[in-house]
């Protein structure tokens, strides 16, 4: 019976690892020189095997192995024969070949011709890669016969490709294609890496017959959301495990491998289409500035932290009060989750004098504002606490980010704050109107993004019935009409960077959410995805407040494009925040109807605003064909009218 490696093997193991490639390549580069120096002196030994060439080949052997240590593949372990050993080889080459070539010229008479750099280090370089690509042909076909669980890899396009030669040169993969189904007649009997297409989708039972296959691998990032539904709804039933690879956008830092492999989950069924960015634009935002996100130990917020992590800004700020979740997120970014690199913040936004000192301490060029209270029954239920969290600490951010002279702040809504029945949109409603305020007090780029519901948020429907799923079911749904927007969290938090590069003062930036999604629809899915057709489903009645549809757009709400197809505008009436000291509601009704007050009179307020414009601007374009004194005239009125109007609402003014 064979024990564990000790450390001595385990340390001859590694021994042998670094020593064998070094000693081979100063082989190959003995080898060239001799052979060179051979066929140029047409084969006469006498004149070869001298002291002379000797030394030039054992110098080429030592001048490779420093270079390659230093910057080459001796430096780093790659694969063996992958794109990055070749190129670090390839570097290697770039510093020796140089400095063979003037050796000669040092010493007289010459110990080798002077064409021996340049046809040695010919013959070695391509002698080095038919070994490497030796080795790692005969290691693919070890893989084969390894033992590891049998693989039909779906797709031969870039993503089959990297994950079939990953698995078969990891050594420890627990899985081993056998065949790989792709739809492209073009591509029948194609061979990559070895492994052969053996069908299409249609002979994906055959084929697992055949090669007694366990497990598919969808390596297929831009299957259309159909195709992947109907593949691996088939290689369930056939009792197949279903397996994800990775795009590119979601590794950065190494190759695919069997470690990167994931369960199917719904946003691949969902099939939201891939989000292109201006990378430039967002880049000169983040870049080299001090950014502040609140509410970084959530799901939006620590998505957005490790978006923002990419961009290099100068200092990367996690503020929220949720130790737990701050740890999680700084594990996620710098890997070690020690949480003392002096960047996290533990704070109450509730708090406004500790948010005032962060502010002045900090000082942030940028602010996320991302901490909020976000579950409707709850808020329902404790409507002061929405108050609390979602108006005054929205206001607690923007005031003490408006003191520290912050230049940009995009703050984080939500459709419910379109036509708001509930607490929580009318809070996040408050949110945005206050944003306004602030940004057209002091002509700061303040603005607010709204978008929908996101997958794999924590508390989110889609865990609730993941979890209710796994335990038997039921699964419940309040009405089967119920729809929503649904977002996936990297794709909402790119446009949350993009919408903020994009928009102007006191705007709120409307993400383009698709489609909405039945509920109903949504539970059946994820009950196909489990494999339990036993689970059922159970309507339990809408929840106070909830609606049926969501709105992204109030209907008084003039939408306009910007620069980005998936990001409209539109402009929010700005909200004084001295109106919020005059709330005098000391119960949960008088609360809300106050709220809704003020809303209802802000937006009679924005649209006479929008009516005197608009007549002002008909008066002056008929004025400008007859007078142009009158048209100034008609500016200066529509300025005063337009521009400083006072309005009453409940306990105080609008502006």
């Amino acid at each position: 019976m064979h024990g564990a490696p000790t450390s001595g093997t385990l340390r001859r193991d590694h021994i042998k690892r670094t020593i064998t490639w070094p000693a081979v390549d100063s082989a190959i580069w003995i080898f060239a020189v001799y052979a060179s120096v051979w066929m140029r002196y047409d084969f006469r030994a006498a004149l070869v095997f001298t002291g002379g060439v000797a030394s030039y080949a054992l110098l080429a052997a030592i001048i490779h192995g420093c270079a390659g240590t230093l910057v080459g593949p001796y430096r780093v372990r790659h694969r063996r024969g992958s794109m990055e050993e070749i190129t670090d080889l390839a570097r290697t080459f770039i510093i020796t070949l140089p400095l063979l070539f003037i050796t000669p010229w040092l010493s007289f008479p010459h110990p080798v011709p002077r064409s021996t750099a340049i046809s040695a280090g010919a013959l070695a370089m391509l002698t080095m890669l038919a070994a490497r690509l030796i080795s790692r042909a005969r290691r693919m076909r070890a893989a084969r016969h390894r033992g590891g669980r049998p693989a039909l890899v779906y797709g031969a396009g870039d993503a089959g490709d990297r994950i079939i030669r990953s698995l078969l040169t990891e050594d420890d993969s627990p899985l081993t294609p056998v065949g790989i189904i792709d739809d492209d007649p073009a591509k029948a009997r194609l061979r990559i890496h070895g492994i052969r297409v053996v069908g299409d989708r249609n002979d994906l039972a055959d084929s697992a017959r055949q090669w007694e296959a366990q497990t598919l691998i969808l390596a297929m990032p831009s299957a259309p959301a159909e195709v992947i539904r109907e593949v691996s709804a088939s290689a369930r039933n056939l009792g197949l495990e279903v397996l994800v690879a990775p795009s590119m956008s979601e590794i950065v830092d190494h190759s695919p491998g069997a470690r990167d492999l994931r369960d199917l989950d719904l946003a691949d069924v969902l099939g939201r289409p891939p989000v292109h960015l201006e990378w430039e634009s967002i880049s000169s935002e983040i870049t080299g500035k001090v950014v502040l996100v609140t509410g970084a130990g959530g799901s939006i917020g620590s998505e957005l932290c490790r978006q923002i992590a990419r961009f290099s800004p100068a200092r990367l700020l996690l503020l929220d009060h949720d130790e737990s979740g701050m740890h999680a997120t700084d594990m996620s970014i710098r890997g070690d989750g020690l949480l003392c690199g002096g960047n996290i913040i533990l704070a109450d936004i509730r708090d406004a004098a500790r948010i005032r000192e962060v502010m002045a301490q900090e000082k942030p060029d940028i602010v996320y504002h991302a901490a909020a209270l976000k579950h409707l029954p709850l808020l329902e239920a404790h409507p002061f606490e929405a108050w609390k969290s979602n108006v005054m600490g929205t206001r607690n951010v923007l005031a003490a980010a408006d003191a520290a002279e912050v230049t940009s702040f995009v703050n984080i809504s939500t459709d419910k704050a379109a036509a708001p029945t509930s607490m929580l949109g009318l809070s996040k409603r408050f949110g945005e109107v206050l944003t306004a305020w602030y940004a057209t007090a002091h002509g700061r780029r303040y603005v607010s993004v709204r978008f929908g519901n996101v997958l794999g948020s924590r508390g989110s429907v889609v865990h609730a019935f993941t979890s209710q799923i796994a335990s038997g079911g039921p699964v419940t749904v309040t009405d089967p009409r119920v729809e929503r927007y649904f977002m996936l969290i990297p794709e909402a938090c790119q446009l949350v960077l993009q919408a903020g590069v994009l928009g102007h003062g006191g705007e709120v930036m409307v993400l383009e959410m698709g489609a909405p999604v039945k509920i109903a629809d949504l539970a059946e899915t994820l009950i196909e995805l489990s494999g339990r057709h036993d689970v059922s489903i159970i309507y339990t009645g809408l929840r106070p407040g909830e609606k049926l549809s969501e709105e992204l757009f109030d209907s008084s709400e003039v939408r306009h494009r910007t620069g980005h197809e998936l990001v409209n505008a539109v402009q929010a009436p700005p909200l004084n925040p001295h109106v919020l000291e005059t709330l005098s509601a000391t119960d949960d009704a008088s609360l809300r109807a106050w709220m809704s007050s003020v809303l209802a009179t802000l937006k009679t307020e924005e649209k006479a605003v929008q009516a005197v414009q608009a007549q002002t601007a008909a008066a002056q374009s008929v004025a400008a064909q007859h007078s142009p004194d009158r048209s100034e005239q008609y500016s200066k009125i529509a300025h005063e009218r337009g521009g400083a109007h006072i309005v009453d609402v409940p306990g105080g003014f609008t502006r």
